[in-house]
């Protein structure tokens, strides 16, 4: 389990969808998660053609993402990074059991308490998610 990203996001095992941070800058991120084959959603998910769901492809970024926030505000201390808004999201190959799924984010721009970004996830040098996404803060007490 990687502390780093364990202190910068409240997201814990099974939900925690992001190995390893790759490279960060102020503006971008680049995280890896190895998709492990025993993953019970791939028994349903189809048992003789198995892909991992659209929407835990999305959380791969999305998580990626909270930490491309937490990077710019340091720990999130309470908050949680909750998603507000998804555009424009196109899935283009599908995700195996066994693929290295690495997931880039790039911030947009922040206006009042939300955090607009850009993600892109890739496996086996083939784009599979592109997506538009805004993210807030909120806490226990919101």
């Amino acid at each position: 389990m990687n502390e780093e990203i364990l202190n910068a996001i409240p997201h814990r095992p099974p939900f925690l969808f992001v190995d390893e941070i790759v490279e960060q800058s102020e503006t971008r991120l680049t995280a890896r998660k190895r998709i492990d084959p025993e993953e019970p959603f791939f028994k349903g998910h189809y048992p003789d053609y198995p892909i991992m769901p659209g929407v835990l492809v999305c959380e791969c970024v999305f998580q990626a993402g909270a930490l491309l926030v937490s990077k710019r505000l340091g720990p999130l201390e309470g908050g949680v990074p909750v998603l507000t808004r998804i555009a424009n999201v196109k899935f283009k190959n599908p995700v195996r059991p066994g693929d290295m799924l690495e997931m880039s984010v790039d911030y947009v721009e922040q206006v009042g308490p939300a955090h607009y970004m850009k993600g892109k996830a890739a496996a086996n040098g083939k784009t599979v998610l592109t997506v538009e996404f805004t993210a807030m803060l909120t806490g226990a007490d919101s």
